[in-house]
């Protein structure tokens, strides 16, 4: 299963798929996260809309996209895979305009569902090309290296968003059709993404569910987290009602994946010469310090370094856990184990959008300080956690 120009044993540098799918994801990422962090603020002042339906619209939207992921990485150890993320990287760049023209939340709850779909179809794909341009000893850095790449466009999407909101007098929804643009010049990257032919083989139209008992345990652990780990879209509100306007959002917003792009690469690094394991569990650390602060915190001068908080944990866990996931598959099954990551991560992104934006009252203190709690209780589990020989990083060096 391995790529043309995937690093050998002794060489760790990064192939040109790799490099080419990290720009793809740049692009991509401009165009979502310009609109992300003026979505809340669309649906709840210019909609109408309560805030437990943005709870709800994140919370469904990403579910579906993880769901997908499951579905699509079983279909990556059997497919072709840069037509799926062809697909699903067109699928998400119409579904932006669309949302220009939301007269009501639940359009828009069509429209970043549509989008998540798109996220769904090709994520699974475009990580199993990743992985198998990549030995051991630089997975880590690979996917940080991406993960990186894509946070930069989260940096540059909201800086942009903001710009135009300026020049457009405040106005929103020309903002959906702008960021039509990044994302059409992510799919035609894909262009450049080579995929060499693999060996035929009988392809089982069954799924299997026989993983390691190591696979289980650390999937077991990532889903319960993800049962807190509640939309970033709620933080926003958060940010909203400690007194941010619309404007500064924006920037709080770029802080975040500023630190997250700074992060992700050395994180990946960190997690080629250290257990994976120790990497992730210091993120959901870092997520405890962030939750618990924005539940005890009363001014909004707070908001600035927790926000830099939760960026420094989306780079300690997102690639390090992709990663951590890809070193435990059967070789023949990356595909099939990432997505099943996904997709139980995803339904518990749905269960976690849906209670945390129901029991919201005023300030989001229960959801913010349920989640900061659990989240310490399962990092600590984690750093006990025992290695297992030639299933941690570290052991491969």
């Amino acid at each position: 299963m391995t790529q043309t120009g995937a690093p050998n044993a002794q060489s760790d540098k990064l192939s040109r798929n790799i490099i080419v799918l990290s720009w793809v994801s740049f692009f991509q990422d401009a165009a979502t996260e310009m609109l992300f962090p003026i979505l809340p603020i669309f649906i709840t002042v210019v909609l109408g809309a309560p805030v437990a339906v943005v709870g709800i619209i994140e919370g469904c939207a990403d579910g579906v996209a993880s769901l997908l992921k499951g579905y699509s990485g079983w279909l990556a150890d059997r497919l072709p895979r840069r037509p799926l993320i062809f697909a699903g990287y067109g699928t998400s760049a119409v579904s932006k305009g669309l949302i220009a023209f939301a007269t009501t939340w639940p359009f828009v709850m069509f429209c970043r569902v549509l989008d998540r779909v798109g996220k769904g179809v090709r994520t699974s794909p475009r990580d199993v090309l990743i992985e198998a341009d990549t030995t051991p000893r630089n997975r880590g850095r690979a996917f940080g290296f991406h993960r990186a790449m894509d946070s930069f466009g989260a940096v540059v999407g909201p800086l942009i968003g903001l710009a135009l909101y300026e020049a457009l007098h405040r106005s929103i929804r020309p903002l959906f059709l702008v960021a039509f643009v990044p994302a059409l010049i992510s799919v035609g990257l894909i262009w450049f993404v080579k995929e060499a032919p693999r060996p035929s083989k009988p392809r089982e139209l069954r799924y299997r569910f026989d993983f390691s008992a190591r696979y289980w345990q650390v999937l077991a652990i990532l889903t319960a987290f993800n049962l807190v780990n509640f939309s970033v879209g709620l933080v926003i509100v958060r940010a909203k009602e400690l007194g941010f306007a619309t404007g500064a959002i924006f920037l709080l917003y770029a802080l975040y994946n500023l630190t997250y792009a700074l992060l992700s690469y050395p994180a990946g690094r960190l997690s080629d010469r250290f257990p994976r394991r120790t990497v992730f569990a210091s993120g959901m650390a870092l997520f405890a310090i962030a939750f618990l602060g924005f539940a005890f915190a009363r001014e909004a001068v707070w908001a600035w370094p927790l926000f830099a908080v939760l960026g420094s944990f989306m780079a300690l866990t997102d690639g390090v856990g992709t990663a951590w996931i890809a070193d435990i598959a059967l070789r023949d099954r990356v595909g099939s184990a990432l997505g099943l990551y996904y997709a139980c991560t995803g339904v518990a992104a749905i269960g976690a959008g849906l209670w945390a934006g129901l029991l919201w009252r005023g300030t989001g203190f229960l959801p913010f300080t349920v989640g900061g709690a659990v989240a310490l209780v399962l990092a600590a589990i984690l750093a006990l956690m025992p290695n297992e020989p030639g299933q941690d990083a570290s052991s491969n060096r």
